[in-house]
Parts: C-alpha cells; structure tokens; sequence
C-alpha cells in the first residue's frame, strides 16, 4: 500500500490483493455492478447522490464516475468499507455495438480511448494525490447480465465486456466528513469527465 501525505489516507497499490481479490478483479465487480442497473437508477446518471447505496455490499463501496460533465454528489458510506473510484474510464460489453464481435476488439477500443487521456487529477480532502497515471489497470473480460433500458442501450440478457481505466482503490476513510474530488481531462477537449463527493463516513 502507498500512503498519501495524510496518515488518515492509504491507497491500495496495483499488485496487492485487497480482500483477497486482485485490483483488476475490483474493476470487473465494479463494471458489473453498473452494468447491471437500469439507466433510470444508475448511479452513474445520478446528479446528487441519491442513487450511491445501490446494491452497495461486501467489504468495498463503488463510487460511480459520470458519462460526461463534472457532477457533485453527496453519499454516506458505513466506516468499515474500503473506497473504489474510477478517475476515468472507458468500459463496453458485446452487446453495446454490433460491430465489435470480440473482447480483444472491445479492449483495443477502450485501450484507445484511455490513451489520449492527458490530465488527471484526485484531492481527497487536503491531499493532493500525484503519479495518478500509474493507477491505470485493463480489466480483466467479465460476465454481466444486462437489464432492460440499461446504461448504454445494449440488448438485455447475458453477455461480456472488458474495461481500461485509472482508478483509486482508498483503505476505509475516520468516521466524519470527506470530500473526494476527481478530474480527467484530454487535450482536444472531447473528454472533460468529473465527480466531487462529499462523503459521511457514518
């Protein structure tokens, strides 16, 4: 683990195994906890926080990040449960496009949306977290279910999809209020994608 420039702050590092499941593993159970709500409750659509404990369980709590825009949300979280963000990402499954037949082809292009990516940035609380673009992890292909009128309009039932993205993985946050802000930007300007959080830590 790497530890910011506050002893309340510990990031999990890329080759640990938090709770006994690796950090590219976390990636897939996070996609797939999007993937598999409907878009008129998807956290990820959500405007104010309201959305946040959806289908939250286990030892780690998903924050959503947004299709698009900057966003701030407000989100109480039990004390004991680690924190898992994406700064920005890019996901799709086989069923999103027609045209892509393959995971390979899936990954190729979200590797190539994450690519032009040339600013990030993270602030949890009064610390301002840097190397942000060596948090960057593929996902490993992974299985979902996709309801009706799902999150990118793919046809419902079984399939697979694959992820490639920066994120942050935070040991649990003292009980009290947090504020966690994330940005990620790219030069032509075609991605400007960004969450504020202000988080109770109950």
């Amino acid at each position: 683990m790497t530890t910011g420039s506050s002893n309340n702050l510990i990031v999990f590092s890329l080759d640990s195994d938090p709770y006994g499941v690796s950090y590219a593993e976390w990636t897939a159970k996070w996609w797939q906890w999007v993937l598999s709500l409907p878009v008129e409750n998807n956290p990820v659509n959500d405007t104010t926080g309201k959305n946040c404990a959806i289908n939250q369980s286990g030892p780690v709590w998903f924050l959503a990040g947004t299709v698009g825009g900057v966003v701030n949300r407000n989100c109480a979280i039990p004390a004991e449960k680690s924190i898992l963000f994406p700064i920005l990402n890019h996901g799709g499954t086989l069923a999103d496009s027609p045209t892509i037949k393959s995971e390979e082809e899936l990954l190729s292009h979200a590797t190539a949306e994450m690519d032009i990516i040339s600013n990030l940035e993270v602030m949890v609380d009064s610390v301002k977290l840097s190397d942000l673009q060596r948090y960057r992890v593929r996902s490993p292909v992974f299985e979902v279910v996709l309801p009706e009128k799902n999150l990118f309009g793919g046809t419902p039932g079984p399939t697979r999809g694959v992820s490639d993205g920066y994120w942050l993985f935070l040991e649990p946050l003292p009980k009290g209020k947090h504020r966690i802000h994330s940005f990620g930007s790219c030069l032509s300007g075609k991605v400007r994608i960004g969450v504020d959080y202000d988080i109770t830590m109950i």
